[in-house]
């Protein structure tokens, strides 16, 4: 999963395609509308503010996008004041293409992406339109340690995972293999002879499900957000299609906005597994509070978004019944199997 994504060469994301969108293989809620982006913004502030507004306001986004959600997170904050020097915006971002899309999306111009030569820690940086500094960094252990508030929507699903099935003779995990048959895409699953490390190591002694999918990235990548929050203050907002530790089979591709054979023309779209929230909170535990997950729609109707989409309209000289706004709004806050979860320090 991780070779097809992230491969320098090869893999989806260093294709140079655009793969969001109607035009692309999928699309994410800041896409739909900038109000969803707006409702974080506000969800920031709100939170930063309790917490003490400590200057200048760090913010972390993971796997941004075309930059979107945190453009319009930050014209939210720049009408609560919080702009230029008061806030520092750092990206996590593997696909030099992608970051080529978010410096264009929030400076409104683009440089070669290549790595500095002075800082390991970042391999790009620029200003913002309204003139806050703005870095990309391929790992979150290149970002300075200090209070911070994380984003991550849509990116815990494509960290890579492990998939098991229970069988008479104990757990085996499911790998992929050449084909030398005459199947039509070269590749096939099957299960290994014998347990193997992973499924030793990953299983849960409790565990019900007969299937079960589990990301070693997410162990780690939760693990230093832990340790980042404790020790430095801050707070961390998922957002993402997920369950609470109860679906089995979720690892799938898409391309073209439809399900697509995940071991046809590797590289070609997009793969994804459902987040198990309750794994995540499960590696946090000891150290943070968290709370959720929560639907999109409780999210988002309870930021505000309802009112948003009032003023709004009310601020058209015409509103047409066929108007896209509210069928927008509606495409948003139905999705209910795309969940958030709040990790705060404890």
């Amino acid at each position: 999963m991780k070779e097809v994504l992230v491969n320098p060469v090869s893999g989806y994301y260093a294709a140079g395609q655009d793969m969001f969108g109607s035009s692309g293989d999928y699309t994410t809620s800041p896409e739909i509308s900038q109000m969803f982006g707006e409702m974080v913004g506000v969800w920031v502030f709100n939170e930063w503010y309790k917490l003490g507004s400590p200057k200048p306001l760090q913010l972390i986004e993971m796997g941004p996008g075309r930059g979107t959600l945190m453009h319009d997170v930050l014209r939210v904050l720049k009408q609560f004041g919080v702009s230029g020097n008061n806030i520092s915006i750092h990206l996590i971002e593997v696909s030099s293409e992608l970051s080529r899309m978010q410096e264009e999306r929030l400076c409104g111009s683009t440089s070669p992406c290549t790595e500095n030569p002075d800082d390991g820690d970042y391999f790009k940086r620029a200003l913002t339109q309204n003139g806050a500094p703005v870095f990309w960094h391929r790992h979150l252990a290149g970002v300075p340690k200090r209070f911070s508030v994380f984003l991550a929507n849509e990116f815990f699903d494509a960290l890579p995972v492990h998939k098991f099935r229970k069988t008479p003779k104990g757990w085996r995990e499911v790998l992929v293999d050449i084909d030398e048959g005459d199947g039509p895409h070269h590749l096939r699953y099957l299960l290994s002879r014998e347990a193997t490390p992973a499924s030793k190591i990953l299983i849960k002694n409790d565990e019900k499900r007969d299937d079960v999918e589990v990301s070693p990235d997410t162990v780690r990548l939760c693990g230093e957000l832990a340790t980042r929050i404790e020790e430095q203050g801050g707070i961390a907002l998922i957002m993402d299609y997920g369950h609470d530790g109860n679906l089995p089979n979720t690892f799938r591709a898409f391309k073209n906005h439809t399900l697509h054979d995940p071991l046809c023309e590797p590289g070609s779209a997009d793969l994804t597994s459902d987040v198990d929230f309750s794994f995540i909170k499960e590696q946090v535990q000891e150290t943070l509070i968290t709370y959720g997950p929560v639907t999109q729609s409780f999210f988002l109707v309870n930021m505000g978004i309802e009112q948003r989409l009032h003023t709004k309209l009310m601020g058209r000289t015409s509103v047409i019944k066929s108007s896209p706004v509210p069928v927008k709004m509606e495409a948003m806050t139905q999705i209910t199997s795309l969940q958030t979860t709040w990790v705060l320090i404890n």
